[in-house]
């Protein structure tokens, strides 16, 4: 087998779309930041651009790294339901596997404390919860899902940090929508999940509490980041623009809670998403 094709192989077994997603969310992340606190990125332009490289890499192979250990210990459910993956197929051997994803945990620890401290801590921490989470959090009653919210919303933490306590500090609100919108959709899919989970003898929320208490909690989430989501206006981080461009991200919440509502649940989890997405085009615009 070519280097090449080797290659192709390890970004598969990555899952490099979604580990590309999460770095570009942090690089995002940097720019709104930046411009809330009037940091000029062009200032000193190699030094910024090379800390942006290493946010995205970092973030990618953080995140690649945690979807390779996730398929290391699913290796057996995947080997049924998902037989033509990387590690089931046989196109990457069991050691191979834990070789690389020791090595692109090691190299984004290594990258986020060049950084600076902030964001090594925070690499640190997320590194921690990934590694818990593929061993335990992910069979863990409602852990998991948290676990999943937390490391979603603190892509923005993550890249934010550049700009040091400040830079964190300015980009909570966006971390509380995207872990509270992620939270409700990985109830959702729970709930929709609930079937295949039950075969597999998984134990989430709605199978050991039932499929409308399930709907309350996600629902609760999705309310509680309506009632938050005014706070960057508040706090005075953003313009009176942000709340424009919130209605819609608060229609886009009502219409998830909804469709949830009413069991149509592959509709709920696809709004929840979208909602994350628009939370965040609402900061952009409201830096103007």
């Amino acid at each position: 087998m070519n280097l090449m094709k080797k290659f192709l192989i390890y970004l598969e077994f990555m899952r490099y779309k979604n580990a590309a997603m999460a770095g570009l969310s942090s690089v995002i992340a940097v720019f709104i930041a930046a411009a809330i606190l009037n940091y000029q990125i062009v200032g000193d332009l190699y030094y910024n651009l090379l800390h942006l490289f290493y946010i995205y890499i970092m973030v990618f192979l953080a995140t690649g790294a945690g979807n390779m250990l996730n398929d290391y210990y699913d290796i057996d459910i995947d080997r049924v339901n998902k037989p033509t993956r990387p590690l089931p197929s046989g196109r990457i051997g069991l050691k191979e596997a834990v070789y690389l994803t020791f090595v692109c945990f090691s190299v984004a620890l290594l990258i986020a404390f060049l950084i600076n401290p902030i964001a090594g801590m925070i690499g640190f921490i997320n590194v921690f919860i990934l590694i818990w989470y593929a061993k335990t959090l992910k069979r863990t009653i409602l852990l998991g899902n948290l676990s999943i919210a937390y490391l979603t919303g603190s892509t923005f933490l993550f890249g934010a940090s550049f700009l040091g306590t400040d830079g964190v500090i300015v980009m909570v609100p966006l971390f509380l929508l995207a872990f509270l919108a992620t939270a409700a959709r990985e109830i959702v899919k729970d709930i929709e999940d609930i079937k295949g989970d039950a075969e597999d003898g998984a134990v989430t929320f709605p199978i050991q509490y039932g499929e409308k208490p399930a709907i309350y909690l996600a629902s609760a989430f999705g309310f509680l980041a309506v009632l938050l989501s005014p706070l960057p206006y508040i706090m005075g981080i953003l313009t009176v623009h942000y709340l424009y461009a919130l209605v819609f991200v608060v229609l886009c919440f009502f219409a998830a809670i909804y469709s949830l509502s009413k069991r149509d649940y592959a509709r709920s989890s696809k709004l929840f998403k979208i909602s994350m997405f628009l939370a965040l085009a609402a900061f952009i615009v409201g830096l103007f």
